[in-house]
């Protein structure tokens, strides 16, 4: 098992993870792991607003597929994927979510 692997399921055990269950839109198998979510306010209109940033980690092992305009469940909330990029190495990937 990798490195960021091996990350990932120490902090599954530590409870710092969310469940995430991905439904392909192919037909596929439905999948279903731990992922880091975040959901950090990022301030918009010089200050004016706020707006909320979400995003998923999670190891480039999991959720082979995984795409833009996808459709993920994180802890009973749906999201939809806008965009996937890796991080470091490639071997995790974070993608930004907008809710549903």
């Amino acid at each position: 098992m990798a490195l960021i692997e091996n990350l990932f399921e120490a902090a599954a055990h530590a409870g710092f993870l969310k469940p995430c269950v991905w439904r392909p839109s192919d037909g596929s198998p439905e999948q279903a792991h731990a992922v880091g979510f975040a959901a950090p306010d990022e301030t918009l209109l010089d200050g004016l607003t706020l707006s909320t940033e979400y995003v998923m980690s999670y190891p480039a092992s999991v959720l082979v597929g995984l795409a833009a305009r996808e459709t993920v469940e994180i802890d009973g909330q749906l999201f939809q994927v806008r965009d996937i990029r890796a991080v470091g190495d490639g071997s995790e990937l974070r993608a930004k979510l907008s809710r549903i």
